[in-house]
């Protein structure tokens, strides 16, 4: 990945013209709810002022090249994870919040070095074995400290931390050393949103069973199902994101992001509903916080990883 690459690349272009006609789409559809039906659109507008910013940064990162996509994702699991920690109370130990940040910034060093055997970009081996290190890393630090009251707790929340927004979320970032980085990447960054819209507009106009009462109320099975179908339909509809596919993997490929994606999303609903809050944060207006965000692609991104590397490899 650099910025000449990235020019002459025709999955970048096709992305960037996609990206740029639904923005300007997204904002005639808004126009016209507002002045010609005179509705309120307050909430979609603070949602399309947020795209209007993060749809550039993530192409600029594209365009820029491999380390400063590696750099911007990592970045961003930084914040997730301060956002986790802060609304999990894990904060208030500094030490087990850093080893967080720590481990985090290892899966974003891994990803952007060069493997020292295989002499190829990014070291896989450390990168699978990473989680190793760092809960050991983690398990060790009550022991150091000569501690016990509260431990458990503040190392389950590390671990599920690291784990979870770092290394799972890392897989993206890992993503752009292969071969076929902008297929990858940009594919799973608009499926997994587009996932998200179809399971809200379906939810929405069409919902009447709750998917998972306790957990997400505004859920619903046809939610759920309008968007598996959608999803489903993206890899064909994109087939150009990765050409060397077969049948069978494209299938794979909507399957996990249907489903993945909506799993994402509820598995961020059990955590926020067990600690009584509604967002991780406020950064994003109109969407919470980074990690309310990014929950969905925590999810999908290492299954749709792995599946590329057994099918095809990564180089």
């Amino acid at each position: 990945m650099a910025p000449s690459a990235a020019l002459s690349s025709q999955v970048f272009g096709t992305y960037a013209a996609i990206a740029l006609a639904l923005v300007v789409g997204g904002g005639l559809v808004i126009g016209i709810l507002r002045w010609g039906f005179r509705l309120d659109v307050s909430h979609a507008w603070r949602s399309y002022s947020s795209w209007l910013v993060m749809i550039p940064i993530v192409f600029l990162a594209v365009l820029a090249g491999r380390l400063p996509l590696i750099a911007l994702l990592t970045l961003l699991a930084i914040f997730a994870f301060r956002e986790y920690a802060r609304s999990t109370g894990l904060f208030r130990d500094w030490l087990m919040t850093s080893a967080g940040y720590i481990g985090i910034l290892a899966v974003g060093a891994v990803s952007a070095v060069h493997d020292p055997v295989l002499n190829v970009l990014g070291w896989y081996g450390l990168f699978v074995a990473l989680p190793a290190y760092v809960i050991a890393a983690i398990l060790l630090m009550p022991i150091i400290r000569n501690r016990c009251e509260g431990q458990l707790q503040a190392m389950s929340l590390a671990i599920l931390g690291f784990l979870y927004i770092g290394w799972m979320f890392g897989h993206l970032a890992f993503l752009a050393n292969a071969k076929n980085a902008y297929g990858y990447v940009l594919f799973l960054v608009f499926a997994v949103e587009i996932n998200d819209v179809a399971a809200y507009t379906f939810g929405k106009t069409l919902g009447r069973h709750p998917l998972r009462s306790k957990i997400s109320p505004r859920k619903t099975w046809e939610g759920a199902i309008g968007a598996l179908a959608v999803s489903m339909a993206m890899p064909w509809a994109l087939r150009f994101s990765f050409p060397l596919f077969t049948a069978t993997e494209l299938l794979l490929t909507g399957l996990i992001v249907g489903i993945a994606g909506q799993l994402g999303d509820l598995s961020m609903s059990v955590i926020k509903r067990d600690l009584g809050i509604k967002d991780m944060g406020t950064l994003i207006r109109g969407h919470g916080g980074i990690l309310d965000r990014i929950d969905s692609l925590i999810y999908v991104t290492p299954l749709f990883f792995h599946m590329v590397r057994w099918c095809h490899g990564l180089y």
